[in-house]
């Protein structure tokens, strides 16, 4: 007969332990003392002894057994609501054009034959989040002027108006109010600002996945001969992501779609 590991006492060790306690009137503390086990070792063998049950039974005891099925069910049921709460999270629309913009910037590459000595352009991006309609711009930096800059072209551009524009905690989007170059146009122009989390990038998951759809789709198959044809492409795929790209996130309308809709329902 196999014993676990676990196994303080043999069969034989247990039968010997029922035969000195009834036969030979050996107390139960002596008997624990001396095969170095717990009284209720002791009892237990005594127990089954009664059926003559001198084998050895899996250690792991019920309540053990309970607490380790309720860990279990408890994380599968924690996994479950986590996998609901990120389809839910991904799904998630704003009510109408504008009431939030999420904006993000991203240092691009060299383009090829530059000098590794030249300094990078920066691409801004702001993305609609009810519409999934996009902005898009090259600048020279990513300081206040350059968001300020940007800015400005997604107002002149934007045919709707924008209640808030939520970034991260960048620079270019946050410093003194009074003189911040960014916060003081979206105060000029009644834009409120949100900010997410800090060292939490994911809230700002919207802008995150456009600038990644964008560099794969625009930076990664086109080859650019020189900065301003770089930003020419980038026009022409703004163009083709707001009004030929269908998306997901809005029943496979397009952004330019999405917007017809809200604005001139009568003539659908």
């Amino acid at each position: 007969m196999n014993v676990h590991i676990y196994a303080r006492l043999t069969p034989l060790q247990r039968q010997a332990i029922y035969d000195k306690h009834f036969n030979e009137k050996v107390r139960v503390c002596d008997l624990a003392r001396d095969y170095h086990v717990t009284r209720p070792t002791i009892y237990k063998i005594l127990e089954r002894g009664r059926t003559k049950d001198f084998s050895i039974h899996k250690s792991t005891n019920a309540r053990f057994r309970c607490l380790r099925y309720g860990m279990r069910r408890l994380a599968r049921i924690e996994k479950d609501i986590d996998e609901k709460l990120k389809k839910q999270a991904k799904r998630y629309n704003k009510n109408y054009p504008g009431q939030m913009f999420h904006g993000d910037t991203k240092r691009l590459p060299l383009i090829e034959g530059e000098s590794p000595r030249k300094t990078r352009e920066y691409l801004f991006v702001a993305i609609d989040d009810f519409s999934r309609e996009i902005y898009a711009a090259v600048l020279p930096d990513k300081t206040q002027h350059s968001s300020s800059k940007f800015l400005d072209q997604v107002i002149d551009e934007c045919p709707y108006t924008i209640e808030v524009y939520y970034t991260d905690n960048g620079r270019e989007y946050k410093g003194n109010p009074k003189h911040h170059e960014f916060m003081v146009k979206c105060s000029e122009s009644k834009i409120e600002q949100g900010f997410t989390k800090p060292k939490t990038p994911r809230t700002n998951g919207k802008a995150e996945r456009v600038i990644r759809t964008i560099m794969e789709m625009w930076h990664e198959k086109t080859r650019f001969d020189s900065s301003a044809h770089r930003k020419n492409e980038l026009k022409r795929f703004v163009n083709y992501y707001n009004g030929v790209k269908p998306h997901k996130g809005i029943d496979g309308m397009t952004p330019e779609e999405k917007l017809i809709e809200y604005f001139f329902p009568e003539n659908l």
